[in-house]
């Protein structure tokens, strides 16, 4: 018998509504006794009327789902009471009080896992698209939500199956098959699973940037109008524009979405090599985030500022003030960060430096956990295709197992109780 879990599923804070869900086999047994005047609920039918808190009565309504066609694949009521702080809470005490016990975060999820009403990755996917800052991330944790990962890697591990059967009978009864086992067609067989799960590991790139945002770094010499860039960016002044040099001394963020991709703008000091005490630790702080941006904007209005030849594929060369100088040659864009002139290009020209053709309506990894699950089967997909030849058919089998395995963690089908409970643990109460 699964005990009766209880919360507040809606946002804290006062709202039109509020929503205090139950779940568990005694959730209708609550519910009748706080519900009004309607005794025999019909599953899937929202009933109105009286809702008893704790020393008072609300006028909402209630709904039953019954097991297994709910959320969490248990009997589910919800009942939905008008948005008051302390009434909704008044309501989740008198649950409490009938016999359910609050429900810890994200526990309403992960009962829907363990009941097998979604996989782990979908979880995941779900996570995504509630904490999203930008289009990216909700499409992209629509797309997990909706199973395609895990339809994905439940694919490659049923390919794996096969390859473990073949070897299995090999194994077992070798003098059954006079020909022996072809290594050559499973060789092949490993190797394309291999190349689908490297397609996986390699949108990992894109994944990360949707997940985190693509970080760029605005640097250049003093006064070549890095601080009124960022301003012109954004849309609102956000940095101190001054005719004095080195007035940027510490980085200066700002956050605006491209093309339904998060961008967190770092403006940085201007690098000279003369520069006071001070201004020299901004500038030494300038240098450690440009290294570890995603795209870098070098930024001039004549001489531009040395950077490290590493660098090169990150860098957008910016001419500015191209209102009142001549643009250089050597420049990929020209604009100005006082009139806008340019400034829709270059965000165009940030998006394409970042993501190069990456399309929303493609599913990337965007989960770190998911990504080194996938680096693991890679590697020992590797070791059986490298080691095929060579080595007795046992070992052989070990490497596709770990493969196998490795592929499960996403799913949560071999997920262990650690990393299952990590992942709820990333949810609210009531979720």
């Amino acid at each position: 018998m699964q005990e009766s879990i209880v919360a507040i599923a809606t946002a804290s804070g006062t709202g039109g509504v509020a929503i205090i869900r139950i779940s568990g086999d005694g959730a209708l047994d609550i519910a009748k006794k706080m519900f009004t005047p309607v005794k025999d609920f019909t599953p899937n039918y929202m009933y109105s009327g009286h809702i008893e808190g704790d020393g008072f009565k609300d006028y909402g309504f209630m709904v039953y789902f019954k097991a297994p066609k709910s959320f969490t694949g248990e009997d589910v009521v919800e009942f939905h009471c008008h948005g008051g702080v302390q009434l909704a809470r008044g309501i989740l005490k008198k649950c409490l009080l009938n016999g359910a016990r609050l429900a810890e975060r994200g526990e309403f999820t992960k009962r829907a896992f363990l009941n097998g009403k979604l996989s782990l990755a979908s979880a995941e996917g779900m996570a995504d698209m509630i904490n999203a800052e930008s289009l990216a991330l909700l499409r992209a944790g629509s797309m997990l939500y909706g199973e395609k990962l895990s339809l994905e890697v439940k694919e490659l591990q049923d390919r794996l199956k096969d390859i473990l059967a073949e070897t299995a009978v090999e194994i077992d009864y070798p003098e059954e098959d006079s020909d022996g086992l072809d290594l050559k067609r499973i060789s092949q067989k490993i190797a394309d699973l291999k190349v689908n799960v490297e397609k996986l590991v390699a949108s990992y790139n894109c994944g990360k940037k949707i997940k985190d945002g693509v970080t760029v770094a605005i640097c250049g010499k003093p006064n070549a109008g890095k601080s009124s860039l960022l301003n012109a960016l954004l849309g609102y002044d956000k940095a101190l524009v001054s005719e004095e040099e080195g007035t940027t001394r510490d980085a200066v963020e700002g956050v605006l979405e491209i093309g339904g991709v998060k961008f967190n703008f770092i403006d940085t000091a201007g690098i000279r090599r003369k520069a006071g005490a001070v201004e020299s630790m901004g500038i030494e702080r300038a240098k450690a985030v440009i290294r570890s941006a995603d795209v870098i904007l070098s930024v001039s209005e004549g001489e531009e500022v040395e950077l490290e030849e590493n660098l090169s594929g990150k860098i957008i060369k910016v001419f500015n003030k191209n209102d009142i100088k001549t643009p250089q040659k050597h420049c990929d864009i020209a604009v100005s960060a006082k009139t806008g002139d340019g400034i829709e290009g270059l965000k165009q020209l940030i998006l394409n430096n970042a993501m190069g053709e990456a399309t929303l309506d493609k599913a990337y990894i965007v989960e770190e956990r998911h990504f080194e699950a996938l680096k693991r089967a890679q590697e020992a997909l590797a070791s059986a295709v490298a080691n095929l030849n060579t080595v007795t058919l046992d070992i052989i089998v070990v490497d596709l197992k770990d493969a196998w395995d490795a592929l499960g963690e996403i799913t949560g089908e071999t997920a262990t109780e650690e990393i299952i409970s990590t992942v709820f643990a990333k949810f609210c109460v009531g979720k």
